[in-house]
């Protein structure tokens, strides 16, 4: 295991524990600021995801905007692969993914422009710690091959941290959407 790779999992136990806490106070409007943020998007192609565990919730905010355009939540293919998108409205039917994440039952995959990112840590750079898998950086890297897209991390505000300590295959994030801001970090660098 790298430097790197042990500074990450350090910050993943740190932060499950602040981000339980925040998830265990809640409130029903902790997804305002994301679906204010997105209505700027209307009619882009996005995707966002199913939250599991103790994640900041984007399925308001994604059901809003399923009324304007295309959204999807992500579907992991196998290991050490990009994921891909698999259209999805509050009323299409479910079944259980991978990690215990849901997934629509009928896979009708597109490409985001707008890809709604979850996440364990942020920092004001576009730092992101994920779980360790890869998944999201190795989709935004192929996504970005092809076309601009937007990676708009959603998190709770105790989730960000000085600094994340990044690898080359890290992927920046745009955007940090928690439930008290919006962070514009393209000019962070």
């Amino acid at each position: 295991m790298t430097n790197t790779q042990e500074l990450k999992n350090d910050i993943r136990k740190k932060i499950f524990a602040k981000r339980k806490l925040a998830h265990n106070a809640r409130e029903a409007t902790e997804a305002d600021q994301l679906s204010s943020f997105l209505e700027h998007f209307q009619g882009l192609p996005m995707a966002g995801y199913m939250p599991i565990r103790t994640e900041i919730d984007p399925l308001p905010s994604m059901a809003k905007i399923s009324f304007y355009g295309k959204v999807g939540v992500p579907v992991i293919q196998g290991a050490n692969e990009p994921l891909l998108f698999a259209a999805w409205t509050p009323r299409i039917e479910m079944i259980e993914g991978q990690f215990g994440a849901k997934v629509p039952l009928s896979k009708n995959f597109f490409t985001p422009e707008l890809l709604i990112v979850p996440l364990v840590a942020f920092d004001r750079k576009g730092g992101r710690v994920g779980y360790g898998g890869g998944f999201y950086d190795r989709t935004l890297e192929k996504l970005k091959m092809d076309k601009p897209v937007l990676a708009v991390g959603f998190a709770y505000s105790c989730q960000e941290i000085e600094r994340v300590p990044l690898e080359k295959t890290d992927q920046r994030l745009d955007f940090v959407v928690t439930e008290k801001d919006v962070l514009d970090l393209r000019l962070q660098l």
